[in-house]
């Protein structure tokens, strides 16, 4: 089965950046499409963006439109997220997952302080 390790969080002021990366391995499927999704405390599991195989095709959540980035490197079995504009309600543990989903790795947290 598929292993998926996050990282890149951290602490960052409003209005900040921060890149997350995820790294599968193991079993990973062909053509699969990968997401983040994060969770903040006390609240569901949310996906927050989606790239597709080839990388043409992205969706992104309303609340990240226009200031976060998904990218992927098929050669490196990686996706990251660009995050820029960073709110205080981006605080969040942040996961990565392919669809259909494997088992969750670990998430990386990020922090963003007003």
């Amino acid at each position: 089965q598929v292993q998926l390790v996050e990282s890149g969080g951290g602490l960052v002021q409003a209005g900040g950046s921060l890149r997350l990366s995820c790294q599968a391995s193991g079993r990973t499927p062909s053509n699969y499409v990968m997401g983040w999704f994060r969770q903040a405390p006390g609240k569901e599991r949310e996906l927050v963006a989606r790239i597709s195989y080839g990388g043409r095709t992205t969706w992104y959540a309303d609340s990240v439109k226009g200031r976060f980035t998904i990218s992927r490197d098929n050669a490196k079995y990686a996706v990251y997220l660009q995050m820029s504009s960073l709110k205080v309600e981006d605080t969040a543990v942040y996961y990565c997952n392919t669809f259909p989903q494997a088992p969750w790795g670990q998430g990386t947290q990020v922090t963003v302080s007003s």
